[in-house]
């Protein structure tokens, strides 16, 4: 195989066996498009020490008024849910998290299966240390076992704060699925709302102008198209969201709230004292349309003294501006921020899913179809990959909230064991073709209370539950030892599951998916891997 001289990791990927990338999901998949930055309304609850325990501070005789049209709370008080959808076909397992038999993850694969997932027989995990090397490879210090040199490690642990890892725990869902196409109905953001998750400014978010709001799709019998996606894909979009009008500059923001509610009063007075002429019921309503026209006047105005109050600071929307986000203390430095279009990305949906802003996001990073080069081509990528997981669990812990992190990929990729001794490429196998077989998906879950607790009563039990389904040993997914590993379908449903069970809501999840196919409450019991970390909702 000729390879070419790379002198930039990050540009695109130009492979002679694939066509000429004219789509944008070919575009995105090998790297010549970046998944757009998703920010939609982020920031401005930097101005709270807790931004989900903070309300507009209105007069005291409006505050019940404001709550009874629906202002002043932020989310809906669910677990925060972000996804990474890589789009391409990255590796997942074996290299980064460890994927095993049926006893679960160090219930370990064959040499020739390890091979196959992109490791040489002398970095194969083991459970003990390689008398050799002294390394045994295998790393849980996440509660979910990682391959100890996985770029998705290491970039996870670059940003998050020692001392962080004792309240992270995940699992991982081997699961097939199409490569390098974004025909897989992967994305689970809108049964994530259908759960329960919102935000008070926006419900769903996502980093590309499509019905998922991310390169893959997302399950057809979820979609509900009142909560499609919305993206936004510039810092700009942010500070635009809210408009405050002309009144806030010219006054300060304090008068000028008490300017807008001074006219709520006025017109409250004046509708107590006219009448739209509809004063009739519709059957079976005991409530008038005067009335209702009416709420909805005073609703109109009570808001707009609501958006001055919390919004009246354009800048507090601004995720650059967040100094746990970026600068000296921040997550990223300022040159980092400003050089790496997949950091602000990830720092402006973060900034908004945990800030109550919007339920649930996605954000879609490109160029993961790296195989048919060195392997240091897709170990720059996993490392950004994980940096930017990493920046979202540890903006969690600082904001002391809980945070569900979802991370897949179309498809899969193997290696044929040649090694790739460069200084990127680690001494690990290159990745040389497509491979759906050695798929799967996994999720990571913070919790400020303490690492998250696996289902099982016997640590064999709770293997099974940290793995949900299995791999053969040669490494490929084993079709029958989940609903999800054959069925992309079920894959989302599962993840949709286990959001639930966070909550201890899985059993309304029959009710909530009447038409799902994960079987019965056995069989749904088996595919839940955490306790409730929260009862039900979030204190707010």
């Amino acid at each position: 195989m000729t390879r070419r001289k790379i002198t930039n990791w990050n540009e695109p990927l130009r492979h002679p066996d694939h066509p000429r990338p004219v789509t944008r999901r070919q575009l995105i998949a090998q790297g010549f498009m970046t998944g757009a930055a998703t920010i939609a309304g982020g920031g401005l609850m930097s101005m709270f020490a807790n931004p989900r325990s903070a309300f507009a501070q209105l007069s005291p005789d409006l505050q019940d008024l404001a709550n009874s049209c629906g202002i002043s709370v932020q989310g809906a008080g669910k677990i925060p849910f972000i996804c990474f959808d890589l789009a391409g076909g990255a590796n997942m397992v074996g290299s980064n998290v460890l994927g095993g038999r049926q006893g679960g993850q160090l219930d370990f694969l064959s040499t020739q299966g390890y091979s196959r997932q992109g490791l040489p027989g002398d970095m194969v995990p083991r459970m003990s240390a390689d008398p050799l090397n002294g390394q045994s490879f295998t790393d849980d210090r996440l509660g979910l076992a990682f391959h100890s040199d996985s770029a998705f490690l290491r970039g996870i642990v670059d940003r998050i704060t020692p001392g962080r890892e004792a309240n992270i725990n995940g699992a991982l869902i081997p699961a097939r699925s199409e490569n390098d196409t974004g025909n897989n109905p992967h994305n689970p953001l809108y049964g994530i709302h259908r759960a329960g998750a919102d935000g008070s400014l926006l419900t769903l978010i996502g980093s590309r102008p499509t019905d998922s709001g991310g390169n893959s799709l997302a399950p057809m019998n979820l979609i509900n198209p009142e909560v499609r996606p919305t993206k936004v894909d510039r810092p700009s979009d942010v500070t635009g969201l809210v408009d405050t009008g002309k009144l806030i500059g010219l006054l300060s923001q304090e008068d000028a709230v008490a300017v807008m509610e001074s006219i709520y009063r006025v017109s409250d007075r004046k509708l107590g004292r006219v009448s739209t002429g509809l004063n009739f019921t519709e059957p079976g309503n005991v409530i008038t349309r005067d009335e209702v026209i009416k709420d909805l006047v005073r609703c109109g105005y009570l808001r707009s003294a609501d958006i001055a109050d919390r919004f009246g600071d354009p800048s507090s929307l601004n995720p650059a501006l967040d100094a746990d986000i970026v600068g000296p203390t921040g997550i990223f430095s300022t040159e980092e921020f400003n050089s790496d279009g997949e950091f602000r990305k990830t720092a402006a949906v973060m900034k908004l899913v945990m800030n109550g802003f919007a339920g649930a996001g996605c954000i879609t990073m490109g160029g993961y179809d790296y195989h048919g080069g060195r392997r240091a081509l897709g170990e720059v990528r996993d490392l950004r990959a994980g940096r930017c997981m990493g920046a979202c669990l540890e903006y969690a812990a600082r904001l002391n909230m809980p945070l569900m992190l979802y991370v897949f990929s179309d498809g899969s990729l193997s290696s044929n064991g040649v090694i790739d001794n460069s200084m990127e490429g680690r001494g690990k196998g290159e990745w040389t073709s497509d491979n759906q077989s050695t798929a799967a998906s996994f999720f990571l879950v913070y919790n400020p209370g303490g690492r998250p607790q696996l289902m099982g009563g016997t640590p064999e039990q709770q293997a099974r539950h940290q793995q949900i389904g299995w791999f053969r040993p040669d490494g490929s997914v084993e079709t029958a030892s989940s609903p999800a590993a054959n069925n992309v379908n079920l894959l989302a449903e599962a993840t949709i599951l286990n959001y639930m069970a966070l909550h201890g809501e899985q059993g309304s999840f029959p009710s909530l998916f009447p038409n799902h196919g994960l079987g019965g409450p056995t069989l749904r019991d088996s595919l839940t891997a955490f306790q409730p970390i929260v009862n039900g909702t979030i204190p707010g």
